[in-house]
């Protein structure tokens, strides 16, 4: 244990390690002064942001101290990362978790206990082991580091109750100083953070959250598949992390990306440890260029030139949103970071929240909400993170897409002044929802049991004529512009301040944005988008002119042949090809509804004339945007296609696999309408007579349209079932357009 004060001696032999271990001349930030407090044996709270240089600050120590320092980790990946990159520099370093052999275990203890190892990397669960905790008793220790400290707290996104246990366990080694370091923490984490570590004495170095060379982004989550595989192609040989929300997103991204010739891999718990371990080394040694992992999981990555991360999936917090995206250029250089979002995934995390606790669930769904609020805000992005975690910034970056875009602005200074007046009136105890809830008299039964609805802001906001979401918004906007503070001890709750205050005295109108709507494709282009906009600028996804001239083609084809024109190609097909603009026969064959049956037996005048179209209007072809389509190997389709083949019975087949007439025959329909030839003549001759199937037959080919619904009005009374007519719909589009 460290007994003395870091005199200038070990200033100089810092500076010396610095120079001849990590190959740096000098120390950044307050990273030499945080090193000083833990060689001095003083309790040390570090907030610093990815990529700051958290991890020296106790990896450096531990090299000039006597002992071994134990650094408690909650990722096994960067345990790894960090064990890796210090044998290579030639510091002795290993992990203790549950990836390691028996035997290799016993190794990282006798070269503990001996006095050859510095850094030990341990897990909490591992820390926690009878066995493990008595050896450690019996080893120098000279001090503890927790890394990713957020996790003891439950307001933080990544809660462990392991991380609560860990003040007791290092008590029970003995009297050893502590360094805490985290990324994301808001003040209320902080706090928790202290309290539970009994750390109230610590130095706390605090450094500014602002990753300047970091660019934010989020896109309506709207063929977010084709704008993936657009934006990396984009970003071609660039290093990038794509995060999603299940391990089997994770699974199907990464299958994605490698059919569309990028080079990816998967990364997720459910991979058998050595796997994991070798596709992280691969992203690490540039054999890949994509790794794609899940959101929970997390990374632990600690690679420089991490050039874009995208989160194809909404996080579950802001604080798991600003680490992931920390990862982005910690080099100091280019770094990206989009985000695709729709409201239906934090739909889809609230239900994963279903089982916990109420007071997590609660916890939870305030970590979502405020993620809601930073993807549909208009406001810069910078400021609405920083600001999240407590940090003021007094105007906009210009660097983010909010920034960069403009989006559309308005004037308040009522609607101000009346918000700020009913968070006094509400006695300064309640959160953004409330305060909303009662400026539109909107009754639950916080307001009738505050009393509140008899308040003179009562329904005022109601007289603007402004929603309950307006409402919403401008609160949130007016917080992060520093007329509202965030009650630091009470989660969620409202206090004006004093700019605040001198506001009501003096008010004066305040320029705030309009929120998104990423459910509608927005009627914005980005030089990466694919598409989302037209040429014409009508905000369709499709381009309109080309669409009409393939209309055109797609009549004047059909005339030809004396065919529907549904039959050649269906209306999404047309608006897919207007998006896409495919110019080459492999690239028509990935449109939805084609294939190559359909491409070799009608594509080519429309391949010609979208080629003509793209020439004369210098336009991005589809080489960039089209999404190779994964290989389809569906067992339950494959299955269909053999049986149909050895004609089996349609209630056999559904049977065998458990599917209802209805649910097999929309399988049917798919693998149909995908460009397959199906003969189930064998099938329809045993259920339909020849006058009622060449009756249907004939409509089908005369109709404008195959739709169900208008081909049952057009019948009638005539007593034919839906089944009779999508099964007709089956063989005559089998026979005709595929």
């Amino acid at each position: 244990m460290i007994t003395q004060q870091a005199d200038q001696t070990v200033q100089v032999t810092l500076k010396e390690k610095l120079k001849e271990i990590f190959g740096f001349s000098q120390f950044r930030g307050d990273q030499e002064a945080i090193i000083s407090s833990i060689l001095g044996g003083q309790n040390t709270f570090v907030i610093m942001p990815t990529g700051a240089g958290k991890s020296l600050c106790y990896q450096l120590p531990a090299l000039v101290c006597d002992g071994t320092a134990i650094v408690i980790s909650p990722l096994i990946a960067l345990m790894k990362n960090q064990v890796d990159q210090l044998n290579a520099f030639g510091i002795n370093a290993q992990f203790l978790n549950s990836t390691l052999t028996k035997a290799e275990m016993n190794k990282v203890k006798r070269d503990t206990l001996d006095g050859t190892l510095k850094l030990l990397y341990i897990a909490p669960e591992s820390l926690t082991k009878e066995e493990n905790l008595d050896f450690l008793k019996r080893a120098n220790i000279c001090f503890v580091a927790i890394d990713e400290a957020h996790c003891i707290s439950e307001w933080g996104h990544d809660f462990r109750p392991e991380y609560r246990k860990i003040r007791g366990i290092i008590d029970s080694i003995g009297n050893l100083p502590v360094i805490a370091l985290t990324a994301t923490a808001t003040p209320k984490v902080q706090l928790d953070i202290i309290k539970n570590l009994q750390m109230e004495d610590a130095s706390v170095f605090k450094t500014s959250f602002n990753r300047k060379n970091l660019y934010y982004e989020v896109r309506p989550k709207i063929d977010e598949k084709k704008q993936l595989i657009k934006y990396i192609k984009n970003n071609k040989g660039k290093s990038g992390i794509v995060y999603c929300l299940s391990r089997k997103s994770v699974e199907e991204i990464a299958e994605l990306l490698n059919v569309n010739d990028i080079k990816a891999l998967p990364y997720h718990a459910g991979l058998d440890p050595q796997t994991r371990m070798n596709n992280q080394d691969a992203f690490l040694n540039e054999e890949v260029d994509v790794i794609v992992a899940t959101i929970a999981f997390g990374m632990g990555i600690d690679k420089p030139d991490v050039r874009f991360v995208i989160h194809y999936d909404a996080p579950k917090s802001l604080e798991g949103y600003y680490q992931e995206t920390g990862r982005a250029g910690r080099d100091g250089l280019e770094g990206n970071c989009v985000m695709f979002y729709t409201y239906d995934d934090i739909v889809k995390l609230e239900k994963f929240n279903k089982d916990k606790s109420v007071t997590e669930r609660d916890n939870a769904r305030h970590l979502l909400m405020e993620m809601v609020s930073y993807a549909n805000l208009g406001v810069c992005r910078r400021r609405q993170l920083l600001g999240y975690f407590g940090e003021y910034m007094d105007k906009d970056c210009g660097f983010c897409d909010n920034c960069v875009k403009h989006t559309e602005r308005f004037k308040a200074q009522d609607e101000v002044v009346l918000a700020l007046q009913t968070v006094l009136q509400t006695d300064q105890r309640f959160d953004t929802d409330h305060i909303a809830d009662v400026l539109t008299a909107t009754e639950n039964q916080y307001v009738t049991s505050y009393e509140h609805n008899k308040l003179p802001v009562y329904g005022k906001g109601t007289e603007l004529n402004e929603s309950r979401d307006f409402w919403c918004s401008l609160v949130r906007q007016v917080t992060i512009y520093g007329y509202i503070d965030k009650d630091v001890d009470n989660y969620g709750v409202l206090k004006l301040s004093k700019r605040g205050r001198a506001y009501l005295e003096d008010p004066y109108p305040v320029t705030l944005s309009k929120d998104h709507n990423y459910e509608i494709v927005e009627e914005t282009k980005n030089d990466d988008d694919d598409n989302s906009a037209t040429a014409s600028g009508s905000g369709n996804a499709y381009d309109e002119a080309l669409l009409g001239l393939l209309k055109a083609m797609r009549k004047k084809v059909a005339k030809e042949k004396g065919l529907p024109p549904y039959v050649i190609f269906q209306d999404p097909s047309l608006e897919e090809m207007a998006t896409t603009y495919p110019t080459t026969r492999e690239e028509m064959a990935q449109i939805n509804g084609v294939g190559m049956g359909k491409v070799a037996k009608f594509g080519r005048p429309f391949i010609e004339l979208i080629a003509k179209y793209v020439e004369e209007n210098d336009i991005e072809t589809a080489k960039d945007v089209v999404v190779k389509s994964m290989v389809n190997k569906s067992k339950v389709k494959i299955f269909i296609i053999q049986q149909i083949d050895r004609k089996v019975d349609l209630e056999e087949i559904a049977e065998a696999k458990d599917l209802s007439m209805e649910d097999l025959i929309e399988e049917i329909e798919h693998i149909c309408y995908s460009g397959t030839r199906l003969n189930l003549d064998y099938y329809i001759n045993q259920i339909m007579d020849r006058d009622r199937q060449e009756e249907i037959y004939d409509y089908f080919m005369t109709a404008e349209t195959d739709n169900i619904a208008v081909a049952l009005r057009n019948f009638g009374g005539d007593d034919v079932t839906e089944e009779e007519l999508r099964l007709m719909r089956i063989k005559f589009l089998s026979e005709v357009a595929n």
